[in-house]
């Protein structure tokens, strides 16, 4: 890759990266207004988090639509409408009016998957194997980064008075431009398989991927291990930590953005370690263990560390083992279907957030409240199975096919450094 190629794909990845940023601010920002929203909704904070809860439904089957079209039609034609759908989406959001916001909410994840699903295509299209992990973690890196804000910055803003409502607006106003820019400076691309095949041909990639059983197992380890995060930190941190462990607001906002701002430096760090090594599962089952050992703290540990923020640092650092089977997947299918391939592994894993999301909203407003003591050993129980589902995924990892360069390199005779075939013959780890 020359120097001038070069920097027009990193160019273009860092675009679409800041898109995953902004994306993802908006993602996390309801769990830091929701006093406001339920009095503006006029529900119970169950009622709050099924509105939220829109976001992932959206955003786990229009995976399968962002990966299929970006491979049909290329990345300019088509990731500019899913960020022009989050601008569209906030705006409706802070209406105020019950169903705009269901509609919004939709929006904001339908356009949203855009952007992870694009940032990985042009990974895997522009940048050699040896770095591809490296690459998708700092993607991840923009998008937790984005987490933190949507928490660390928008919190104190709530707080000093900025209405809830003229924040989405200011938000969906700031998505309509990124959506401008990203078609205004995204490189054209030649692809030959633009608008052929169909139908028939888009389902055919879906296909083959998902009867590729490392496809099923990458989505069910990264879905496992990223709950944590979506549903404990981002949603019910905050809470968690002011009705269980007694902390102010500000002081469980802070701490709370502690989480992705842990994904930041791990998920880059993950991907470098997984890229220096040759090798994916030793990263997913270290990171695997260590999310396990610290969610366990923060449930039954002593609440008095809880004050600093290197648990939630370290737990996010952790969780970051969750991207590397984004990775992984790339490897275990053919190249040309990498956007299918993305897209499925966030439809899997997003599933997970979807359907489990009000499962644990439901739960956690069964239950005593006000009583610091009863409050702690209501949220204990109703977050365990978060433990059983990292466990689940470290077993799982044991049955992934090692697809690193490390093997793959071992393997001269192979003729392409990511064939399936060689996958296929069993190389394990």
């Amino acid at each position: 890759m020359d120097s001038k190629l070069r920097f027009s794909a990193i160019g273009a990845w860092l675009l679409v990266a800041v898109y995953y940023f902004y994306q993802y601010a908006l993602r996390s920002a309801p769990s830091v207004m929701m006093p406001q929203l339920t009095e503006a909704f006029a529900v119970n904070t169950l009622g709050v988090s099924a509105i939220v809860g829109m976001f992932y439904y959206a955003y786990s089957p229009f995976s399968l639509v962002a990966g299929t079209a970006i491979d049909r039609f290329g990345a300019k034609r088509i990731i500019p409408i899913g960020a022009g759908l989050v601008g569209l989406g906030a705006i409706l959001f802070g209406t105020g009016n019950i169903a705009a916001a269901n509609v919004g909410r939709f929006l904001q994840g339908a356009g949203g998957v855009f952007a992870l699903v694009g940032a990985v295509y042009l990974i895997t299209k522009n940048f050699p194997a040896s770095m591809v992990a490296s690459f998708i973690g700092a993607t991840q890196m923009f998008g937790m980064a984005g987490g933190s804000a949507g928490q660390f910055l928008v919190g104190p803003l709530i707080k000093r008075g900025l209405p809830w409502g003229q924040f989405w607006i200011y938000a969906g106003l700031l998505g309509l431009a990124i959506s401008v820019c990203l078609f205004i400076f995204l490189p054209k691309e030649s692809s030959e398989n633009s608008g052929k095949g169909g139908l028939a041909s888009v389902v055919g990639a879906l296909k083959k991927v998902f009867l590729n059983p490392q496809s099923i197992l990458c989505g069910f380890i990264s879905g496992l291990l990223f709950i944590p995060t979506t549903i404990f930190g981002m949603t019910w941190g905050v809470r968690f930590l002011q009705e269980a462990r007694g902390r102010e607001y500000e002081t469980a906002v802070t701490l709370a953005a502690s989480v992705p701002l842990g994904w930041m430096i791990g998920c880059p760090l993950l991907g470098f370690i997984s890229d220096r090594l040759g090798r994916r599962k030793p990263v997913i089952l270290g990171g695997s263990a260590l999310l396990l050992a610290v969610l366990a703290w923060v449930l039954f540990g002593d609440p008095a560390i809880l004050r600093g923020h290197v648990v939630g640092i370290i737990m996010g650092i952790a969780s970051g083992a969750a991207m590397i089977p984004y990775t992984v997947i790339k490897e275990a299918n053919p190249p040309e279907l990498g956007g299918s391939a993305t897209g499925i592994i966030n439809f899997l894993n997003f599933t997970f957030s979807a359907l489990l999301g009000p499962v644990f909203g439901g739960r956690l407003v069964q239950g005593p409240q006000g009583n610091d003591a009863a409050s702690l050993a209501h949220y204990q129980a109703r977050f365990t199975p978060l433990l059983y589902g990292i466990g689940l995924a470290l077993v799982l990892t044991f049955f992934l096919k090692e697809t690193g360069p490390a093997v793959r390199t071992s393997h001269p005779d192979a003729e392409n450094q990511d064939s399936p075939e060689l996958l296929q013959a069993g190389l394990k780890s």
